[in-house]
């Protein structure tokens, strides 16, 4: 930045594999670069080129003054592995789709990182104050965050004009605000992981879509847009070679798609680059799109996207009703992997997909009260009134809810996301009085039991919660997921904890995961998947531990119950 008492200079290229002697020799006779005037050559294909500038100014004696530099990239157009389409980053709205824009780039950066800074240190200063609140907590919290920009990340605009655009056709006939707000906020993915390459996996997204809901919620919003479209979609001409040697569909109609695509395919366009499974038969996935629904629905007030996304709701309930096969108000898993634990068999009624139906039956309850759907209340009232009474009959043991009602030896493990369906809940403010769903001493006698069994019992309390235990209090083994601590669902479980009065453990929890992950295992900004107890990790850079910002929002609803917010003093 040029300014008074501030001498600027550059040159435009020199050769960066040498020793740079025509920089410093440069600089050496004036403190100065040459500055030639105008652009530097076109480089050849293959050579390597750089370029410097240089600032200088005097200092008086017991003084300070400050050199200000921006450094700007300006690739405005994206194209993904199959090169059927250009995309334009969101920024081009604002400077353009030339790629001319870094001086103007760097110029705008410069006249406004001060208010940039202010801002958000006023975002941060009440949480970095908090005395209340550990510093590991304040570390994980914000540089979780890194994933957002880091996660393989794309924000497009969407054209006006594309013909092209399944999607968008699909959702401009049956979700009249689609185009508006897809238009205005642009299309918004993110990976799974930067080794699993597929994007807005759903039923990781699940728990990691809080930030977003928090912190850029219309980011969601123009997301769940596009998941409402898909479910819409069908491509039953196109066929896939799943691992198992088997043939699916690519998308069958009227369920929530694993993913958007491969960005070495055309995401958006060619959905479900996921292999493993056929995921049109997993039973999370509908269920976490009605969840998010009603979760962004209660934090945005939107009624338009409410409104909008209801008879999505009802499509892909009906769906998921089809696995309620003896008709008692609880869907049954079909035994193998059909949910986001892709390798962990789950087989009837599940402690899991039983949570998840029964919130998501709560919320369309809930959802056809605020919309007036009479009919839609009833029906979702008697199904929620009978799938209680299934769940708790089939599932509940006394102590904790078992894993599944198979005829497995894991089937009464102590599964560490046994609560997720009442962590929906309870992050909706609902899941108490008129709207319990599980009693509330059953929901704190399975967290204790999962706080004494999976955290404490597990590597000395240290490394967070494994996600099985045996109710001898070894780790269940079962599987290879079984056995491995994934760092997002423990922020979850630390989320529902907090939601249920147990702060303490809730900080507990999860500081074992930060202390793993950040100090222990060294893969600060690159927070795994998963790791087992001996030094074991999966997947590095990965989607879920962004649920850390359901943390978050479950201290703040403490807020309004203050006998219960004890959170922990400490280092």
């Amino acid at each position: 930045r040029e300014r008074p008492g501030v001498c600027v200079s550059h040159c435009t290229q020199f050769d960066p594999t040498g020793l740079g002697q025509e920089v410093w020799k440069d600089l050496l006779e004036d403190g100065r670069l040459n500055s030639a005037p105008g652009p530097s050559p076109s480089t050849a294909k293959g050579k390597k080129t750089a370029a410097a500038v240089a600032a200088g100014c005097s200092v008086p004696p017991r003084s300070r003054e400050t050199l200000e530099f921006c450094l700007s990239w300006d690739m405005p157009n994206i194209r993904f592995g199959a090169g059927q389409r250009e995309h334009h980053r969101r920024y081009t709205r604002f400077f353009g789709c030339q790629g001319d824009a870094a001086p103007a780039l760097c110029h705008y950066g410069l006249t406004h990182f001060v208010g940039w800074e202010q801002k958000i240190e006023a975002w941060q200063e009440p949480i970095l104050q908090n005395g209340d609140l550990p510093a590991w907590y304040k570390s994980a919290l914000f540089n979780e965050l890194y994933f957002m920009a880091d996660g393989g990340t794309v924000w497009v605009e969407v054209s006006a004009a594309d013909d092209d655009d399944n999607l968008m056709r699909r959702g401009c006939k049956d979700l009249p605000g689609m185009k508006d707000v897809l238009q205005e906020y642009g299309r918004f993915a993110y990976l799974e992981g930067q080794e699993y390459r597929m994007y807005n996996t759903y039923d990781v997204h699940f728990y990691a879509s809080f930030a977003l809901i928090m912190l850029w919620p219309q980011l969601e919003i123009s997301l769940q847009y596009d998941m409402a479209a898909s479910v819409l979609q069908e491509d039953p001409e196109l066929r896939k070679y799943l691992m198992s040697g088997t043939v699916a569909p690519v998308k069958s109609r009227s369920v929530v798609p694993h993913d958007v695509g491969d960005p070495d395919d055309e995401p958006w366009q060619k959905l479900n680059a996921y292999l493993i499974h056929d995921t049109a038969n997993w039973k999370d996935l509908n269920l976490k799109f009605v969840l998010q629904v009603y979760r962004d629905y209660h934090i945005t007030k939107d009624t338009t996207y409410l409104r909008d996304m209801w008879s999505v709701c009802q499509t892909v309930m009906e769906t998921s009703l089809k696995f309620d096969e003896d008709g008692d108000g609880l869907i049954e898993n079909s035994g193998f992997a059909d949910q986001t634990y892709d390798d962990w068999v789950m087989t009837g009624p599940s402690s899991y997909c039983g949570g998840l139906w029964l919130a998501a039956v709560c919320m369309m309850c809930k959802m056809a009260e605020v919309l007036g759907d009479g009919a839609a209340q009833e029906k979702f009232t008697d199904i929620l009134h009978r799938g209680k009474a299934a769940f708790e009959k089939l599932l509940w043991n006394g102590k904790y809810y078992n894993f599944d009602c198979g005829d497995q030896p894991y089937s009464n493990s102590v599964m560490v996301d046994q609560c997720a369906g009442n962590w929906f809940l309870r992050a909706c403010g609902l899941g108490a009085g008129e709207s319990e769903v599980f009693p509330k001493d059953h929901v704190v006698s399975a967290l204790r039991t999962i706080f004494e069994l999976n955290v404490k019992q597990f590597a000395d309390g240290q490394m967070g919660a494994v996600n099985g235990m045996r109710p001898d209090g070894t780790t269940d083994t079962s599987s290879v997921q079984s056995d491995e601590v994934w760092i997002g669902v423990v922020y979850g479980l630390a989320a529902t904890m907090i939601h249920e009065g147990l702060v303490q453990e809730g900080f507990a929890t999860a500081e074992g995961c930060y202390r793993t992950v950040w100090e222990r295992l060294g893969m600060s900004f690159q927070t795994p998947e998963a790791y087992c107890e001996k030094q074991v990790f999966r997947s590095l850079a990965y989607m879920r531990p962004l649920s850390i910002w359901a943390m978050q929002l479950a201290l703040g609803n403490l807020q309004s119950a203050p006998e219960q917010s004890n959170c922990p003093k400490g280092k």
